[in-house]
């Protein structure tokens, strides 16, 4: 679908999942001004066609995980089944190409130091083609997660997103740790369907609906669980992303990247061990807009001392262990209909 195709409802809608992915349909069109039916047919319409999925992920602080930012250098014929199979792993999200088809950029989550090892250090550099690995540890996010671009579109006033926006999560006992059998195959059917009908939820895990309900409260309620919505970018006429790695000083890091964290095109932003320190993922319209960014806002921060910027050239996987992809990306598969709400 063409970016024309959609309008201020479907925006708003994605907007509204983005703040609460599990919201009923009824209070999504309380909140919006529209009928029950209008709200069910036009997230028929996004999700069959691939355009909208709501998922429900795992925070990797709240579970113990540590997430790594790992960039493979390749031959150039390598470097779309080196994405592919990297995107075949559950423990990845955010494959990408980047703009000069010899790099892979991924996200990857350990839970041990000793998985870490598995992956970084003797799999990857023993793949055929691959010429170079390095990983980055993540070391704080200012942006991301459960804190969507979406929510700078303005697609909702103050007043409907404040309807909305649930509880901020309870960390105040830090991480949870491993998750146990029951609640990994809960959170493993709403990695791929965060909207998966509590029926769905109840037989995939043995217990009734109204445990699987009490379940779904507590892991959001401790910050466990998170709803995030991945979308196409043909919805907000996003044209160009763009990784962007920075050398900051230490000493400016932490205000840096909570600056980077206010840009409207910042989608992601997170410190990270290596020479550049800090990782950015920007979303504009154009290149003549990525252009006024880079020398407009990044150029008003004195902190940065060098910077990288590699536009990506083709997504290969998104967020969560699932690899789907949202219209207009290569090899995107079809989508299975949605489930009746």
């Amino acid at each position: 679908m063409e970016s024309d195709a959609y309008d201020d409802l479907d925006r708003a809608l994605v907007h509204a999942l983005q703040l609460d992915g599990r919201a009923p349909f009824s209070r999504l069109a309380e909140v919006l001004g529209v009928s029950d039916q209008t709200v069910a047919r036009r997230y028929t319409r996004l999700r069959t066609t691939g355009a909208l999925r709501v998922l429900g992920l795992t925070d990797p602080a709240a579970v113990g995980d540590v997430v790594w930012m790992v960039r493979v250098r390749c031959l150039p014929d390598a470097a779309l089944p080196v994405a592919e199979a990297l995107a075949r792993r559950p423990d990845t999200s955010w494959v990408h190409v980047l703009s000069d088809g010899t790099e892979v950029a991924a996200s990857t989550r350990a839970a041990t130091g000793q998985d870490s090892d598995a992956l970084l250090l003797r799999k990857l550099p023993r793949t055929p083609r691959v010429v170079g690995v390095s990983a980055h540890c993540v070391l704080h996010e200012y942006y991301g997660g459960e804190q969507g671009l979406v929510n700078k579109s303005e697609a909702l006033t103050a007043e409907q997103i404040a309807r909305l926006r649930t509880p901020a999560p309870d960390r105040s006992k830090g991480p949870r740790g491993p998750v146990g059998a029951g609640d990994r195959k809960l959170l493993d059917v709403l990695a791929g369907d965060g909207r998966a009908p509590l029926a769905e939820l109840a037989a995939a895990t043995g217990w009734s609906q109204s445990t699987v309900r009490r379940r779904l409260a507590d892991l959001r309620a401790d910050g466990t669980l998170y709803f995030d919505v991945d979308y196409s970018h043909r919805l907000f006429s996003q044209g160009v992303t763009t990784a962007i790695w920075l050398s900051v000083l230490p000493s400016e890091l932490a205000a840096t990247g909570q600056t980077l964290a206010n840009h409207p095109e910042v989608a992601f932003a997170c410190a990270t061990t290596g020479t550049k320190n800090l990782l950015a993922t920007v979303v504009c319209a154009d290149v003549p807009a990525l252009y006024t960014y880079l020398t407009t806002r990044i150029a008003e921060l004195t902190s940065v001392r060098d910077m990288e910027t590699s536009p990506i050239l083709r997504r290969v996987k998104g967020p969560g262990r699932c690899c789907r992809l949202p219209p207009g990306c290569p090899g995107t598969p079809p989508e299975r209909p949605p489930y009746q709400r």
